[in-house]
């Protein structure tokens, strides 16, 4: 089975990272994620991570670095989470694919509802943003 390719945002603001909630008709309604979607086939990783946060966000960011990449089986199939730390001086306010954004502490991520997939990123997050410090 072919693994799905996702690209996700870790959009920094301040001391705070963005996260979303899907809305409830979606797969994993209710969960919270970093912001991003499907690689398009003629796309860069980057490319598609811009395209999405402007298509879902209608934010503009600039991506500082690749961050971790993990995979999740679903029930229906698997996705490759391929992280970027990103950086905005903007602030989104409203999302076409989720209900709710919250600007939170890194550290409070593993407190709220996050998507599978997403944890293992979080969970790196936290580790990491200790040493950026």
């Amino acid at each position: 089975m072919a693994i799905t390719k996702v690209v996700c945002g870790i959009i920094l603001k301040d001391d705070l990272v963005l996260i979303c909630r899907r809305k409830p008709e979606k797969s994993l309604g209710g969960y919270w994620e970093f912001p991003g979607g499907k690689v398009e086939e003629s796309e860069s990783y980057e490319e598609s991570l811009l395209r999405e946060l402007i298509e879902e966000l209608n934010l503009k960011v600039e991506i500082k670095q690749h961050f971790f990449n993990t995979v999740h089986h679903y029930d229906k199939g698997a996705i490759e989470l391929i992280s970027f730390i990103c950086e905005t001086e903007n602030i989104a306010t409203q999302s076409t694919d989720h209900d709710r954004l919250e600007w939170i502490k890194v550290s409070d991520l593993l407190n709220w509802k996050l998507a599978p997939a997403d944890i293992p990123i979080a969970k790196e997050l936290i580790e990491k943003i200790k040493d950026w410090k």
